[in-house]
């Protein structure tokens, strides 16, 4: 399957030439990354679902108003778990995170 459930230009998944505000999903294996991405293009609002570990120059070129940590299979405590990417806390905009997401952002920041 594609990084787009919809079809590009669809009233719930809009151009992205034409689209300059993102939500950017990152998928950290959660079962449910597509129906998150899903329900935030239902919103009318463009979406990206993709990879954790996707470099931040692949957003180039749009306008990121919000990030979503999906949940996963790992644990925070695993040695080889995946991590957030360091631009995720540069950023400057509101990052959620969903389980496993949560529990990064707790870890990554500092928390215990």
């Amino acid at each position: 399957m594609t990084e787009h459930a919809l079809a590009a230009g669809s009233p719930a998944n809009p151009d992205p030439a034409t689209s300059h505000e993102t939500i950017v999903v990152l998928d950290f294996g959660s079962q449910y990354s597509m129906l998150i991405a899903r329900r935030i293009r239902e919103l009318n609002t463009y979406c990206e679902l993709l990879p954790w570990n996707t470099p931040r120059e692949r957003l180039a070129g749009h306008d990121v108003k919000g990030i979503i940590l999906s949940g996963g299979p790992n644990s925070v405590y695993d040695e080889d778990a995946p991590r957030a990417p360091a631009w995720v806390f540069e950023a400057g905009v509101p990052v959620l995170g969903i389980c496993y997401g949560m529990q990064l952002i707790a870890q990554q920041l500092g928390g215990r």
